[in-house]
């Protein structure tokens, strides 16, 4: 096999991030909340965006983040509420979502999420992205109660329903909607203000991504409150300019490669170009264009 100049750069700054990732000083991250609704809140750290419901019921997060920084979320939780965390929801398997699973799992929190999500936890995964296996958790980490399509849990005067959404950033996400407080998080299927990152190794799809977020768009209103996966806090303009931009761009790569462009011709062709802000997060440009074009050509 012949490897290009781009493919040695690739790997390259695939194995920085990994040592990045692998240095990360946890001790110096601070959780942050922002007050969405009433009784709905947003935590920031590091990793995806957490959602809480608060009320007499209990506590009701969604993800949890990396595991060294239970403690951390639990102190933030404890300045919302007085109750314990009793339902933990996970819109998809990554780490960065559910790294505290076992910690909360442990404190009496009933873990809850797609039946892809118990899978995948369950056995190591290999992320072909990053070149790496990603060992299975602890059994304590494993959702206990799963579903299939969707389900709902009525707790706190809301209706929280958990939507699956097929094959999108990974083969286990789900929208979680609350349509007494008009707010959705969306997990990883919305990367506010960047290019996503499309989870090709665990069933994601850049087309099933787009039919998430037409799925979400079709559940919220103009006044509708989104946490995203990562990003700031976020409505249906921006979710709706999101999607335009993924279409906009994939479909240019998806018909660059019917005819048999190259990957450095299509990366040549900077069908990035006006969007450059949006790869200054996690997924560059050039690795935004590398996922659709692998998506595109297998």
């Amino acid at each position: 096999m012949k490897y290009t100049k781009q493919t040695f750069l690739l790997l390259a700054l695939i194995i920085l991030q990994m040592n990045l990732f692998a240095q990360r000083d946890f001790s110096k991250v601070e959780i942050s909340i922002e007050q969405v609704t009433e009784n709905i809140y947003v935590l920031f750290g590091s990793g995806g965006n957490i959602g809480i419901l608060a009320g007499e019921d209990g506590v009701i997060m969604i993800d949890d983040q990396y595991a060294p920084l239970s403690e951390k979320i639990e102190v933030a939780i404890q300045t919302i509420s007085d109750h314990p965390v009793k339902y933990l929801l996970n819109t998809h398997w990554h780490g960065d979502h559910t790294g505290g699973n076992a910690n909360f799992g442990g404190k009496g929190a009933t873990i809850i999420a797609h039946e892809n999500v118990r899978a995948r936890l369950s056995k190591d995964q290999n992320m072909k992205a990053f070149n790496r296996t990603v060992k299975a958790a602890p059994k304590a980490a494993w959702p206990v109660l799963t579903f299939s399509d969707k389900m709902s849990l009525h707790v706190n005067g809301e209706d929280l329903i958990a939507i699956h959404v097929h094959n999108a950033h990974t083969d286990g996400d789900a929208l979680m909607y609350f349509p007494n407080s008009n707010v959705i998080h969306m997990g990883d299927t919305y990367f506010n203000g960047r290019f996503p990152y499309i989870d090709l190794s665990s069933g994601g799809s850049v087309d099933g991504l787009v039919e998430a977020v037409n799925k979400a768009l079709f559940l919220i209103d103009d006044n509708t409150k989104i946490i995203p996966g990562h990003g700031t806090l976020s409505n249906k303009k921006e979710l709706t300019a999101y999607r335009d931009t993924i279409i906009k761009i994939s479909t240019k790569v998806k018909e660059a490669v019917a005819v048999g462009k190259t990957i450095e011709e299509i990366k040549a062709a900077n069908f990035t170009e006006g969007f450059e802000d949006w790869g200054t997060g996690f997924i560059s440009s050039e690795r935004f264009i590398d996922i659709l074009y692998t998506d595109y050509s297998r």
